[in-house]
């Protein structure tokens, strides 16, 4: 039987026809926009949220929303591994001129940038934008002016701009960045010629915190927008939308099944779901195609989203029993020494100290002070939800 590509997409953005849920985030941030358009000013949104929660999906979501319903100039970048405000500026321009290319606007922003623009052919037609560092320090010095000047290139067709930085972690540690975004928002706030201007942050909540802890203005400077896992509704309503998406049957169980395993978690329901597309035969997922699928995919989080020294440490067999009594527990992310040991046998509990300073040690658990002596807390809920799966999935004793 030849089968249709997986509807899932492990490891990239969801695409737009599975989005589901986060209704009340998406609102929250198209009332922003719609905000900024209607009363000329800079709306600030810092979207959080664990690694693999569906941050860049959800701003992909919005972006297009608005791009389409409030004729927004969209731009959103990815700064993994930008750690200076040079680059950054770099980046931005070069995903505006790349998003333009087959817009009807293309020409405006390739007269906009100058002779700063570059076309290579090296793996078919793209272009560059290869502006001078000194150009760079003066856009980044002159942002506010330079993107009003840029949306001025548009008159009526474009009504404002959304712009996304995402993956800031490396500028997010440098003090630069936070200054360069407090004087940004200073600077808006008294210009003479205001224009709408949307500016979203997406990152991890530990970097947010580094951002107030550099800059303690921006604390009350940006409003958060915290993406949460999909509850179980949504999680069922997503699978079942994919898997119709080509034709195949699922039984509810199964759909139940996958829920309950992917935690919720975006990142874990595109693994799973596409392990348990992969094992099918017959186009009809039942009870055995989906143990099967768990399985594997639980393999391929291991090896995708933990740390190998994490991961080698919990497969070892001094740990599997202490973790499947642990994990099956709903502690969520948060447990306590005391209630944890109360589950364990004597042999186990012996291992239990050594076990918690060697997930210390590892950075996938580290003490909750917040709580008081005896709590933790993992570091990530991924590394959680893997060691649930690593001791729930079907077989394990």
């Amino acid at each position: 039987m030849v089968k249709e590509y997986s509807p899932f997409t492990p490891g990239v953005s969801v695409p737009l026809e599975f989005f589901v849920g986060r209704s009340r985030e998406i609102r929250t941030m198209m009332a922003s926009v719609e905000k900024s358009i209607a009363r000329r000013t800079i709306e600030r949104l810092f979207v959080i949220g664990e690694r693999g929660i569906g941050k860049s999906s959800i701003c992909g979501f919005v972006q297009s929303l608005a791009n389409r319903d409030l004729r927004v100039l969209p731009i959103h970048v990815f700064l993994g591994g930008v750690d200076t405000l040079e680059e950054m500026a770099r980046r931005i321009f070069e995903r505006l001129l790349r998003e333009s290319t087959n817009q009807p606007w293309y020409g405006k922003i390739k007269d906009f940038l100058g002779n700063h623009v570059r076309q290579m052919d090296i793996f078919g037609m793209t272009v560059e934008f290869s502006a001078s560092g000194q150009i760079l320090r003066r856009a980044v010095s002159d942002f506010i002016p330079t993107m009003k000047n840029l949306l001025d290139k548009f008159g009526e067709e474009r009504r404002g701009i959304l712009l996304i930085l995402d993956d800031i972690n490396g500028l997010t540690s440098a003090a630069p960045f936070a200054n360069w975004l407090k004087s940004l928002v200073d600077e808006f706030a008294t210009t003479a010629y205001p224009f709408p201007l949307t500016l979203v942050l997406v990152g991890l909540p530990e970097r947010r915190q580094q951002l107030v802890g550099t800059q303690p203005s921006l604390d009350r400077v940006f409003e958060i927008v915290e993406i949460r896992r999909f509850d179980p509704t949504e999680t069922v309503d997503f699978f079942k939308r994919a898997f119709s998406k080509v034709n195949m049957e699922v039984e509810a169980e199964v759909l139940n099944l996958l829920a309950r395993f992917s935690g919720g978690y975006p990142v874990f329901m595109h693994e799973l779901g596409d392990a348990v597309f992969k094992t099918d035969t017959d186009n009809y997922i039942d009870h055995n195609d989906a143990l099967r699928g768990i399985l594997r995919g639980a393999e391929v989080i291991g090896v995708k989203y933990v740390e190998p020294k994490v991961s080698a440490a919990i497969r070892s067999e001094k740990y599997q029993g202490l973790l499947r009594k642990i994990a099956k527990e709903p502690f969520e992310h948060r447990f306590t020494r005391k209630d944890a040991v109360a589950r364990l046998t004597g042999d186990e509990a012996k291992v239990f100290d050594n076990f918690l300073r060697r997930m210390e040690v590892l950075g996938a658990i580290r003490k909750d002070r917040d709580r008081g002596p005896g709590s933790y807390e993992f570091t990530s809920e991924i590394y959680y939800l893997f060691f649930w799966l690593q001791a729930s999935a079907p077989g394990q004793k």
